[in-house]
């Protein structure tokens, strides 16, 4: 057992990608069990979104690096804002507001992909997915891995987080990302309780709705919080989210990994797409 603790507590990047590893097959069997679409459709369309792993996984592995540089140069300088706040760094609350401003952030973070166009080029591939599913997490361009991962170094370079914040928060947000995008959706009670503070798998599912206002809506990362302050919290039942992106709906497209990876360098042509033709 002390050999067990002292892998995972030296080795972050590999637990993380083995618990990462871990839930998404759970959950994908799982869904495999529900899907109407049989296993040979459910294996293809997973298929290419799995590919994208491979191009992520270096990228962040590399700039973790650099993240880790920046947290003990903050810490050794005691900068950040939350060494402004006096903290007692080893206390629950220090946790929790540090857990809530990185949520913040994280926010802040999508909004900024949605809303200036070169960024959003290639978080749309993302949102191209036809069918969200588990595997959806990780469809994620490798220039916006890059992005996302250099906005996580500037976020913990102005908070100034101990190592254990980042640890508990990257976990946290694996889990809450990997089941927002499950076929699986809460009761519309339980979506109703849940929802109050988390995003579910319903609101995140209706973040993926192919048209606006819906695309720009439902930006929690952990928690639904921001979405209401910020007036960006919308609901959509279930029978009336489409998946996709309304400039992107061609399958041919979407189904092949090489043909996603070039779109945020097309030109963009919205398509006046209605519910009838999906």
């Amino acid at each position: 057992m002390a050999l067990l603790r002292h892998f995972f507590s030296t080795h972050e990047d590999l637990t993380q990608i083995i618990l990462y590893a871990t839930v998404i097959t759970s959950l994908w069997l799982a869904e495999v069990l529900v899907s109407a679409d049989g296993l040979r459709s459910k294996f293809r369309h997973s298929s290419v979104n799995l590919m994208f792993i491979f191009t992520a996984l270096p990228i962040q592995l590399l700039l973790t690096t650099f993240i880790i540089i920046v947290l003990k140069w903050d810490t050794f300088h005691h900068w950040g804002l939350l060494n402004l706040m006096h903290f007692h760094t080893h206390g629950i609350m220090y946790y929790i507001v540090a857990f809530v401003l990185m949520d913040l952030c994280e926010y802040t973070y999508h909004v900024i992909m949605h809303k200036i166009d070169a960024l959003w080029r290639f978080h749309l591939v993302h949102h191209s997915d036809l069918k969200v599913d588990v595997s959806t997490t990780t469809r994620e361009h490798p220039v916006e891995t890059f992005v996302r991962t250099g906005f996580l170094t500037l976020w913990v370079f102005l908070l100034g987080p101990v190592i254990g914040v980042l640890i508990i928060r990257q976990i946290f947000q694996t889990f809450a990302n990997i089941i927002a995008h499950t076929e699986f959706r809460l009761s519309d009670r339980a979506n109703k309780i849940v929802g109050l503070i988390f995003i579910t798998p319903n609101l995140h599912h209706v973040h993926h709705h192919y048209r606006l206002p819906y695309t720009d809506c439902n930006y929690g990362d952990v928690l639904s919080i921001w979405d209401r302050i910020f007036g960006t919290f919308k609901e959509l039942d279930r029978e009336d989210t489409h998946f996709g992106i309304d400039t992107h709906m061609d399958e041919d497209v979407n189904g092949k990994f090489l043909n996603v990876v070039k779109i945020p360098f097309q030109k963009l042509e919205r398509k006046n797409y209605t519910e009838d033709h999906l």
